[in-house]
């Protein structure tokens, strides 16, 4: 699935994808500034969380409470290597059945499970993105 959006279109484009998900892991590709973090913001929102933090670049992970349960969100962007992300338990993250959204999950590819989303945000303009939903 195809989409261009703008932030205006977040919930709507939120929802959208939940609605359209068969897995609970969504890796997140996209370069620096492309909206990643706003996006999971966006889709947290819509699983219920109330209270949404900053990303989690220099915590690596956030936990959230929804309404379907717990939501984790990663940013791995700081993780030198996959030792790293072995030390840090995230293989464990993914038994739990719970919302997993990945930020920069390269670093981390032999840890992730296998049924996953690809989400790929393109910036189009300053106010335009085009997301690809795998």
């Amino acid at each position: 699935m195809k989409i261009k959006y703008s932030i205006d279109d977040l919930d709507y484009v939120a929802q959208q994808l939940i609605d359209n998900s068969t897995f609970k892991t969504w890796l997140f590709n996209a370069p620096m500034g492309a909206g990643k973090t706003t996006l999971i913001k966006a889709l947290a929102k819509n699983l219920g969380v109330k209270n949404i933090a900053n990303s989690p670049t220099f915590s690596i992970v956030n936990e959230y409470l929804g309404k379907q349960g717990k939501i984790y969100h990663f940013d791995l962007y700081r993780l030198q290597n996959e030792e790293e992300a072995y030390d840090m338990g995230l293989d464990e993250y993914f038994y739990e059945n719970a919302w997993c959204f990945v930020e920069w999950p390269k670093v981390a590819s032999n840890i992730l499970p296998e049924n996953t989303h690809q989400i790929t945000i393109e910036i189009i303009d300053e106010d335009t993105r085009e997301l690809n939903f795998e």
